[in-house]
């Protein structure tokens, strides 16, 4: 009787635990579980593999896996091969931290903004919503053919390639360039 309780419990929380993968797409090849928090998920993405060194250089992983909610655009690896050679790894030194923090932060929302959410913005703001982050960053959110972009403060184009990646203190919109601060 036991062994059945146990079985019962095991294949209760499984199904649980598939259930909430299912309702999230798949990032970087991986899972996500909207009861996990933003971190907890994104180490799991083979895509997000620079993104997640950057948030542990800049030292904003308890930050992220705060209550939140936060809205992520979170750039994929490839996203970060775009930057000029040499960027990536000079942000990521210790006396360039304060300039990451900046970068990463501009990519973060204080809310949990949903694909829909974010187009009734730009339609009630006649095709043009100003987003305001964290990291004091301004961009212009606009749908452009039914995709989601973001335009950073130099003028340059993130489009959100996988939307709404649930999780348990926000939500990730996966992008496939890396946002910057007005200069």
């Amino acid at each position: 009787m036991h062994k059945i309780a146990i079985t019962a419990a095991a294949v209760t929380l499984l199904t649980a635990g598939l259930s909430q993968a299912v309702n999230n797409p798949n990032v970087g090849g991986a899972p996500m579980f909207e009861n996990r928090n933003i971190v907890e998920n994104a180490v799991n993405s083979a895509d997000h593999t620079t993104l997640v060194a950057a948030v542990q250089a800049a030292g904003l992983v308890e930050t992220l896996q705060g209550e939140g909610p936060f809205t992520v655009f979170a750039p994929t690896n490839a996203a970060f091969a775009m930057l000029p050679e040499g960027t990536v790894d000079d942000l990521l030194k210790p006396e360039n931290r304060d300039m990451l923090v900046q970068v990463l932060t501009c990519h973060v929302v204080p809310t949990r903004a949903l694909w829909g959410d974010i187009n009734g913005m730009v339609r009630a703001d006649g095709g043009a919503h100003t987003v305001t982050t964290v990291g004091g960053c301004q961009f212009t959110a606009r749908n452009e053919g039914g995709v989601i972009t973001i335009e950073d403060g130099q003028g340059n184009r993130a489009a959100v390639t996988i939307a709404d990646v649930r999780q348990s203190n926000g939500v990730i919109h996966v992008i496939d360039h890396v946002l910057l601060p007005a200069m």
